[in-house]
């Protein structure tokens, strides 16, 4: 075979992006994402988009992303490759310059149909033989006020508190015993502190605003947890729920959720997205209790 050449794009042939031809079993193609450069109005910057060109031909494709006011990758979104260019796209990894979580969309039951199974099996492989290891595999969901709105349990009352060392202090209690990986992977790497402050941090990069965040309290005074209605940049969102390690067992998280919901439908919201770990069987089952559908699972992989 010919020899790769692996390079970034640039505003002027970012067309050679949609020159690879990609069934969109899986990925964001899949769900009706589209590609398209900051120049082009879109929210990829050419310049952390990269191909791997064979003969002149893109065998592989790798666009990651941030926020309009990013300095750096933050996720990488796009990530495909031609058949028997597996080692093509893992090279392109490898060689690329930059480094952030990727997130393989895949639509909800998909290791029941091969060819979708294959597909992401693929994606996966190339990842990790590029440098990446998965991390955990989530559930997605959308709430339409057509799943209908749940009933408030009424056994908490919530309030604000503007004080960020109360919150984390919180949080801080909440860490210990969770089921999330990604705060799992950040008190490996740092401790609960440090997976405090990067939960802090996202919380605080959502343009929602901060006083959005709500503390809950049980009927003898004592805070049993926190949720954060919120909004990402693509539309509302189910921010956090979390309930601190001594007051788990008694379905608070559901209480935390029902909150969240009722808090985003008030401020306008007709869609709300959120997810969860599979592995976090609780509050996979308090979704599904609230009529939270899932509609798109997703591979990470850090």
């Amino acid at each position: 075979m010919t020899d790769l050449v692996i390079r970034a794009l640039t505003e002027g042939d970012a067309q050679l992006f949609h020159t690879l031809k990609d069934p969109e079993l899986v990925g964001r193609g899949r769900f009706g994402r589209t590609y398209a450069t900051t120049g082009q109005g879109g929210e990829y910057r050419p310049d952390w988009t990269w191909v791997a060109l064979r003969d002149g031909r893109v065998v592989a494709r790798a666009a990651w992303w941030a926020a309009p006011d990013g300095t750096e990758p933050i996720a990488l979104d796009w990530f495909d490759f031609a058949d028997g260019e597996a080692e093509a796209a893992a090279a392109l990894l490898r060689t690329a310059p930059h480094h952030a979580e990727y997130t393989l969309m895949v639509p909800p039951g998909w290791r029941d149909r091969p060819e979708e199974r294959a597909a992401a099996q693929a994606r996966v492989d190339a990842a990790v033989a590029g440098g990446l290891t998965p991390l955990v595999e989530r559930f997605r969901y959308e709430w339409t006020p057509g799943d209908g709105l749940p009933e408030r349990p009424g056994r908490l009352t919530f309030r604000p508190e503007p004080d960020d060392d109360v919150i984390a202090g919180v949080l801080g209690r909440i860490m210990p015993g969770t089921l999330d990986a990604h705060d799992v992977k950040a008190m490996a790497e740092g401790g609960v502190e440090a997976a405090v402050r990067e939960l802090m941090e996202f919380l605080s990069w959502c343009p929602s605003p901060r006083e959005w965040w709500r503390l809950a309290v049980d009927a003898d005074g004592d805070v049993v947890g926190i949720q954060v209605p919120a909004h990402n940049p693509g539309g509302p969102c189910v921010g956090y729920i979390g309930v601190v390690a001594e007051h788990r067992g008694h379905g608070y998280a559901y209480d935390l959720l029902v909150e969240c919901t009722h808090d985003l439908v008030e401020r306008g919201a007709t869609r709300i997205a959120a997810a969860t770990d599979q592995g976090n069987a609780p509050m996979a089952a308090h979704f599904a209790r609230a009529g939270y559908p899932v509609t798109q699972e997703v591979i990470n992989l850090v």
